[in-house]
């Protein structure tokens, strides 16, 4: 990414047969849909604006669980019509979908006029819960005259595989058993190739006047200003225990709204001088608390929706590095949940090997048949070090030992695997390559299979030593530090140091290119340079690998006009063989890559730079849909009074891009914590062109927390301490 397995398909060099890469197929634009998605656990539903889910070929709209299509068809008429879109909205805290829609003109078999269109209004409220979607359909006569009206609910079950709907075609598939039906409600079921049995319960209330297999049918009889509600409840695997109707709807209703409250509550608030930044941080806020995942370790961010709502190893490592300083909690979980599910032996098939951290899991039926190698797959070569890196950042930001002390043995296992696995051949750097033909052909955050070429656009052949990944691996070793440092054990501190400044130097030697004026994209397996202009050089600058004098050669190349696009920095300069600005990742804009660059850039003092990072990126939210910066969009040239051009297949929301403007305000503002003594501060803080106020409140460090006020002032930047709890302190340096 994704950080995600999205990939093309293509035939490798020599005329073979196409290698399979899990790619998603653009025969159906989500943009062009502008979807409506809600969340909760392992669950996520993906709707149209009037709340339809309407299967047709490359749909990806749906009820899912566990990497399941649950519901594929859901369509609402009235009086064999569809109804007509008034508004569609989410909740801010993402919690419900709101449908408003209308009657249009109805008329008879005779072409008489029967019902004049606005005169029924229809409202769709809905919410996921625990493996279960609700709805409540109030149906409102606004004529004054009484009405007789047909709703009629289509409904479908394909129970496709997620990599079915992505686009894989499979031989051989489960068969579907007959339904099954009650007075209020039906049953549909599937019992796959891997002898699962999954059930979609789609209950009613009150009990239809016709119920078919497929279809509910209501005949309401409407006085003038009478509103009638319906209750649809569709489960997935599981009949839910609560009372059908009203009372399961509200009670329901209730608790998902108390569990966002409870889990967003933890965040730091922002409020700003500028009120469309404010709804781009709220919805911000609000879909990473939709994406995350209760899981036995803590709080998990999944990395987004439609194509990657699952765990993912680098998405929730860099998403939790994005938010660290808004709710270290996030950190804590996905440290945890990862270490739990650490590789502990060699697995070819799985692209596990002992200390390795995990890439991605799913649950479907065919990863359990082994038809994509994701069950439990660890194909990806930043997980690792990024695991060591955010346990040292996390250390540093919470001083929370105890943890750090539990998971210890992973991180002395992580550790072992850079060495043991990660440098391949002994050079000191660290190299991917698939252990077998059916993994990941790349294994960076860039894995698609041409995202890695040299100058003449041909692809490079692996074992790869990444630049970014060389950069992980020096912050990993600068974490490994601060941890024993913190364990005062200052021998091993001071190796993991040197080994560090080692590495920054055989980097420089091997990855500076003076003619670049930035650093290469890779080394291939025969240690040949990729000289690529590249995003990959701003993680570089992430992790402070680079020396400051490479750093402003590098910020030079990163904000040129071949680079920065106006809204944000390319993956690939627009003077590259491969560059193509509709590509996923040769020419396209990542909001993650450029908040990971932007920090990178105020760590070396660009923090005007990094601002306009920022500006662009917050002028592209405010073209999009609900505030809501998408995974990616085309890196074809700002144009005034012109948005961004939108990607195809984009999923939205995406945890690290949803984290993404939360990020770049840390940076900009200079936003650091010293737990040990309780100090916030901001060093050289600058404001983005947009903002001349920014509020935090509840910034919270050791055991106390306050809130502070920054406001333009000239040139400079002002920050006052509006109110505190504990013997906390912020400082400012100019």
């Amino acid at each position: 990414m994704s950080i995600a397995s999205v990939h093309d398909a293509s035939a490798p060099a020599g005329g073979q047969a196409p290698i399979a890469q899990f790619f998603i197929p653009a025969t159906a634009s989500l943009q062009e849909r502008r979807p409506r998605t809600l969340k909760h656990g392992d669950t996520f539903a993906v709707f149209d604006h009037n709340g339809d889910a309407l299967s047709g070929p490359g749909s990806p709209e749906g009820i899912f669980h566990r990497d399941t299509r649950y519901l594929s068809h859901l369509h609402l008429t009235i009086n064999g019509k569809r109804p007509m879109l008034l508004s569609s909205t989410l909740r801010d805290d993402n919690a419900t979908l709101t449908c408003d829609l209308t009657n249009p003109d109805l008329f008879d078999e005779t072409g008489k006029l029967t019902l004049e269109h606005d005169l029924i209004h229809m409202r769709r409220t809905r919410f996921l819960w625990n493996a279960g979607c609700y709805e409540r359909l109030a149906v409102r006569n606004y004529d004054e005259r009484r009405q007789q009206v047909r709703i009629e609910i289509s409904f479908g079950a394909d129970f496709a595989d997620l990599f079915e709907v992505r686009g894989t075609v499979r031989a051989r598939r489960g068969r579907h058993l007959p339904s099954v039906m009650e007075q209020d409600r039906v049953l549909l079921s599937y019992i796959g190739l891997d002898d699962q049995k999954r059930v979609t319960q789609l209950s009613f209330d009150p009990r239809p006047d016709e119920l078919g297999s497929g279809h509910v049918i209501y005949d309401l009889d409407l006085a003038p200003h009478e509103t009638r509600s319906l209750f649809i409840q569709i489960c997935c695997d599981q009949a839910n225990d609560r009372p059908l109707g009203y009372q399961s709807f509200f009670l329901g209703l209730r608790d998902a709204r108390r569990a966002l409250r409870s889990s967003s509550s933890r965040a730091a608030s922002i409020v700003t001088s500028n009120e469309i930044f404010n709804e781009a941080a709220r919805r911000s806020v609000s879909d990473l608390y939709m994406l995350m995942t209760d899981k036995p370790e803590g709080p998990y961010p999944y990395a987004g929706i439609p194509w990657f709502s699952t765990v993912f190893g680098r998405d929730a490592l860099i998403t939790a590095l994005e938010t660290l300083w808004l709710d270290p909690q996030i950190a804590r979980g996905v440290l945890g949940h990862l270490a739990a599910n650490q590789a502990t032996e060699v697995d070819p098939a799985a692209d596990a090997e002992p200390g390795k951290i995990l890439h991605e899991v799913r649950y479907g039926e065919m990863a359990k048949l082994g038809e994509v190698p994701f069950r439990r797959y660890y194909g990806s070569i930043d997980s690792t070090p990024l695991f060591i890196l955010l346990a040292g950042e996390y250390l540093k930001r919470t001083g929370d030992l105890a943890t750090i002390n539990r998971l210890l043995p992973n991180i002395e296992a992580a550790l072992t695997w850079i060495d043991e696995h990660g440098d391949r051949d002994g050079d000191g750097f660290v190299e991917y390559g698939r252990l077998t033909q059916e993994g990941l052909i790349n294994q960076a955050w860039k894995d698609s299979h041409d995202s890695v070429f040299h100058v003449d656009g041909s692809l490079a052949k692996g074992p790869i030593a990444i630049a970014e990944v060389q950069a992980y691996v020096y912050g990993a070793w600068q974490s490994a530090a601060e941890i024993f440092r913190w364990l005062g054990r200052p021998e091993r501190a001071a190796k993991f140091l040197a080994r560090a400044e080692g590495l920054r130097r055989a980097f420089d030697t091997s990855f500076f290119d003076e003619e670049l004026g930035t650093f290469v994209l890779a080394l291939d397996g025969n240690k040949r340079p990729c000289r690529v202009r590249s995003s990959n050089a701003g993680h570089a600058l992430c992790t402070g690998i680079a020396y400051p004098e490479r750093a402003a050669q590098v910020a030079r190349t990163l904000m040129s006009a071949s680079s920065f696009c106006g809204w944000g920095i390319r993956t690939i300069a627009s003077t590259e063989a491969r560059y193509n600005p509709m590509s996923y990742h040769n020419g396209s804009v990542w909001p993650h890559d450029n908040a990971m660059i932007a920090s990178g850039l105020a760590r070396y003092g660009y923090r005007a730079e990094a601002a306009r990072i920022f500006e662009g990126l917050f002028a592209s939210s405010t073209y999009i849909d609900l505030r809501r910066l998408p995974e990616l969009f085309c890196g074809l040239p700002r144009q005034r009074a012109q948005g961004p051009t939108f990607y195809p297949v984009s999923c939205s929301p995406q945890a690290w891009a949803a984290a993404a403007p939360l990020f770049l305000l840390q940076s900009c503002l200079g936003l650091d914590f010293e737990p040990n003594v309780r100090v916030i501060s901001f060093n050289e803080p600058q404001l983005p062109s947009f903002l001349d106020e920014v509020i935090l409140r509840h910034l919270q460090v050791g055991n106390g927390w306050a809130d502070v006020a920054l406001r333009r002032s000239g040139r400079s930047v002002v920050v006052d301490t509006l109110g505190r709890r504990g013997e906390v302190r912020v400082l400012t340096t100019a």
